[in-house]
């Protein structure tokens, strides 16, 4: 979460920058949804296929990985290796492992910034959420956070990163949604949420809303970029700890990834009710959704990756689960390669590590 650098904050600006920004975008129109209709039988076509897995690269983990990110200009796949301290560069071409950066104390987000050349990488630990130059690794500069910076967005019609910081792991009652300028690595405003566990943050790309996990109330926020404020709250029925998101602006649709049990649910982002839900892998940290071929990925530790079709805004049938590995929970969806590339945490008693990466078109 770079600039997760990406992750949260503790700086508080109160620079209203929302108001001087440009009207967001309009978005393509696309028809009203059809009443629901829930489909779960499934198939044996259209699934991922691996093509490929780390080799050389043997790292002697134990613990946790987190999130990747890419870059875009070198052709680098960047990897948080939370509990070790790390990150991870590979080929993103390759998967060949090229280095290990070592000036982290608990990384979790990796955000790539074409235009400035930069990487940003949140980090809970005493370091604190870092810059670097992309081109040479070199630390150029910090973001003033609370501690537990972790998840982090960016959203490219205001300009702003959206880092979480505080929560438990930083001993704290309170999570904070931090706005930064990633120009100056600045924090202009801040949201305070009354909970110690927020997790993903998702922007829309042509509206003023951004959608956050909020799994300590069983809730997803939504929250108006322009006044930085919580304008509703959707309630899920059915299930709880709720750590993942993605978006279909087109489609009005939000996909929410759950624990316990695990379950894909389907929001309709007009009134934030469910109009689907389906059974999930487990122990998932990761959620993808293909637009191009209407396809949504869920990555579980129990060894699985869960392949779903998108019939309709309302119609969603399980295609089937691909055998991965078990730890392979964190994950990263590339669309100019069509690639799903999955990182296997080899967890609290073994030793390993590795990436792999699959085929999405199916």
């Amino acid at each position: 979460m770079i600039f997760r650098s990406m992750s949260a904050a503790t700086a508080l600006a109160a620079l209203t920058v929302c108001a001087q920004a440009a009207p967001f975008p309009s978005a393509p129109e696309s028809p009203r949804p059809v009443p629901m209709i829930i489909t779960s039988a499934a198939s044996e076509s259209g699934l991922p296929t691996l093509i490929g897995r780390s080799a050389s690269w043997k790292p002697q983990y134990s613990g946790d990985f987190d999130h990747f990110g890419v870059d875009t200009k070198r052709n680098k796949l960047l990897l948080a290796a939370e509990d070790h301290g790390t990150v991870e560069v590979f080929n993103l071409d390759t998967g060949a492992h090229e280095r290990t950066l070592t000036t982290f104390g608990t990384p979790h987000a990796i955000l790539y910034l074409p235009r400035l050349d930069r990487l940003v990488v949140t980090d809970s630990g005493k370091g604190g959420t870092t810059i670097l130059d992309a081109a040479t690794y070199k630390v150029v500069g910090k973001i003033d956070l609370a501690p537990g910076a972790d998840s982090m967005a960016y959203d490219k019609a205001m300009d702003r990163l959206y880092i979480v910081s505080g929560g438990k792991d930083a001993g704290m009652t309170s999570c904070f949604i931090n706005e930064v300028n990633p120009r100056t690595g600045k924090v202009e405003r801040r949201l305070r949420i009354d909970t110690d566990h927020v997790e993903a943050i998702v922007p829309e790309a042509y509206g003023d809303r951004m959608f956050v996990n909020v799994p300590s109330k069983n809730l997803v926020d939504v929250v108006s970029k322009r006044t930085l404020r919580v304008i509703e709250r959707w309630p899920l029925t059915g299930a709880t700890t709720n750590l993942t998101l993605a978006l279909d602006e087109t489609d009005h649709r939000l996909f929410v990834g759950t624990r316990n049990p695990s379950k894909l649910f389907v929001l309709d982002t007009d009134t934030g009710k469910a109009v689907a839900t389906l059974d999930a892998p487990a122990t998932s940290d990761s959620l993808f959704y293909d637009k191009s071929h209407k396809r949504i990925y869920i990555a579980g530790g129990d060894g699985y990756l869960g392949v779903y079709r998108q019939d309709d805004a309302n119609h969603y049938t399980e295609l089937g689960r691909v055998a991965t590995a078990l730890g392979a929970k964190s994950g990263i969806f590339w669309t100019a390669l069509d690639r799903i590339y999955l990182a296997v945490s080899p967890g609290e008693h073994d030793l390993g590590g590795a990436i792999m990466w699959l085929t999405g078109n199916p």
